[in-house]
């Protein structure tokens, strides 16, 4: 027998720490879906609490708050008139041992009535804050309107074995995933199989709802899919944007043997709503959001209200403010050219027509005197000289962020991070980064990208072209070029994608047919740059592969690759 079930896919952007403000989100949607005849209402993985908390998760404060806010939103839900709505809502739990648990909560008639704690977690980066999660392979049914639906929570279902296997056995009619599943490219292609693969497996449709917003480095895109018995995409949410997906789906009752039973009646008939399913965006389509969502939520959720940098006329910090202005609006970006004795009159030139073209707030301040002043009580020369000018703008760009309130960006690339070709305390300062994860090849595609984007618009397109054209120069000496220092951008980051993004080593390299010079003076420079990139701000992460996040070197090592 057969029944239809209505389930809406809040894919919502919640803020770490914020419970009462995520518990309103959650209430918020939580009515729409009631308003729209819903059955069951579906949050992201651990909702309530933002995510991921990562250390906040060890303070037995934070947990107690998690417990407590997830009880106050059950007695909500009924007080409100939702007693009738069934609402899987992520928060933090604990063990019996007081040890952290990513849990999800099956609310219905003002009580939790089961629990599913997350199983399976990877031991890298942004998972690591749940080391000590109580591991076990029970998955969880619950019976609703007779049908039988498994839970499961993110990367649990990556996995074949747990409780994967054990849904399998269990032959629920419908299986639900709440997930905090950060952008990376090409990403939705590998959720999309597994969705699909998973469904076929389990013989049941399954529902995957992703949240949206950023978190520190994370950006999270949504991308909520649903597919049914066949694996086939029934249902697809656009990605990066907050809302309420609802869809029907015709349930198999009384496949399994449930651990919970919430009704055993079916749902009468009622007219289906018609799917929609959402194409996803092209990869630097997918790229630009990433990066303005995470500048934007940065700047929002640390209660900034402006940003400030530095604007040289050159592609990285032209790049920059186009992100910035489409993230919190130009009339909130403050761009300052810092020219000195080595600044070209095109980089000023250039600086000036990125502010006209964008409409940021921009300032004119010549460093020179501070950098002479600085040179007449310590006599340094070369590379040492240079630098002073960097820190001078560093400085600079500090002090008018003390004085004014804004953050400070950095505008450095992953090229240049790869590399160490930053200055520490000068171009390295900022509170955040929003191109550190783009290669410099990647920065010149998205400028022209968001270039050709303006004009299918018929607006004015943000980047000087002079800007995309011109050679890179840090400008600290005469006629320097970023050529002067390292291979042609292009050939480093061929390099650099083997050496970094696979981790192919020194073989790697060689067998992409670099010749052993260049191989050994490239890989030379990127392991020695490993302490310059442990002070760099945050940034947004776009790449498997990210620093500080993803990939992670001791300073001090004697490992040479051969």
């Amino acid at each position: 027998m057969k029944t239809q079930l209505r389930i809406a896919l809040a894919q919502v952007n919640p803020t770490v720490g914020a419970l009462a403000a995520n518990a309103e989100l959650i209430l918020a949607n939580a009515a729409i879906a009631s308003e729209n005849k819903a059955h069951i209402v579906l949050f992201p993985e651990m909702v309530l609490t933002g995510y991921p908390v990562e250390d906040l998760a060890l303070r037995s404060t934070f947990r107690a708050a998690s417990q407590s806010a997830i009880l106050k939103v059950a007695a909500d839900l009924a007080e409100q008139g939702m007693a009738h709505l069934v609402a899987i809502v992520g928060y933090l739990d604990q063990s019996e041992s007081h040890k952290p648990q990513n849990a999800v909560a099956v609310i219905h008639g003002g009580k939790i009535v089961a629990r599913y704690f997350k199983h399976h977690l990877p031991n890298y980066g942004v998972f690591d804050e749940y080391r000590n999660f109580v591991p076990g392979d029970k998955s969880l049914v619950v019976r609703i309107h007779g049908v039988d639906i498994g839970l499961a929570i993110c990367e649990d279902i990556w996995r074949s074995v747990g409780p994967v296997a054990d849904l399998a056995e269990r032959k629920p009619g419908l299986v639900i995933v709440p997930n905090g599943s950060p952008f990376e490219r090409s990403k939705d292609d590998l959720r999309e199989k597994l969705v699909r693969d998973r469904a076929r497996q389990f013989a049941a449709p399954l529902v995957y709802v992703n949240m949206t917003g950023a978190q520190d480095d994370l950006v999270f895109d949504g991308d909520s899919i649903v597919a049914n018995a066949k694996g086939e995409i029934v249902a697809r949410a656009p990605q990066f944007s907050d809302g309420l997906m609802l869809v029907d789906l015709e349930l198999e009752m009384g496949t399994g043997q449930p651990d919970v039973v919430i009704s055993e009646e079916p749902v009468a008939e009622y007219p289906a709503l018609i799917p929609g399913v959402a194409v996803p965006m092209d990869e630097l389509s997918q790229v630009w959001n990433a990066l303005v969502i995470g500048l934007r939520d940065y700047v929002k959720k640390n209660n900034f209200l402006s940003v400030i940098t530095g604007v040289s006329g050159g592609i990285d910090s032209s790049l920059t403010m186009a992100i910035a202005a489409d993230a919190i609006g130009a009339a909130n970006v403050y761009g300052v050219a810092l020219p000195s004795r080595y600044s070209s009159e095109h980089s000023l030139a250039d600086a000036a027509d990125l502010a006209k073209r964008i409409g940021f707030n921009y300032r004119v301040i010549n460093i020179q005197p501070m950098v002479d002043t600085f040179l007449s009580e310590l006599s340094l020369n070369g590379l040492a000289e240079e630098n002073v000018q960097a820190r001078v703008r560093g400085t600079t760009l500090m002090g008018l962020s003390n004085q004014e309130g804004h953050l400070v960006l950095a505008n450095g690339n992953k090229s240049e991070l790869a590399v160490g070709y930053s200055t520490l305390y000068g171009d390295a300062v900022g509170g955040y980064a929003p191109i550190k994860d783009l290669l410099k090849s990647e920065v010149w595609a998205l400028a022209k990208w968001r270039n050709a984007l303006a004009h299918s618009r018929g607006e004015v397109q943000p980047i000087p072209v002079n800007s995309i054209a011109k050679e890179p120069s840090a400008e600290l000496r005469p006629g320097q070029k970023d050529s002067d220092s390292l291979p042609d951008y292009q050939t480093l980051d061929q390099i650099l994608h083997i050496y970094i993004e696979q981790d192919r080593g020194m073989a790697g390299v060689l067998a992409a047919g670099f010749t052993p010079e260049l191989a050994m003076r490239t890989i030379r420079m990127v392991d020695a740059a490993e302490y310059k990139r442990r002070q760099y701000p945050p940034g947004t992460k776009i790449s498997s592969r990210a620093f500080g996040k993803d990939r992670r070197l001791p300073i001090t090592s004697a490992w040479r690759d051969h």
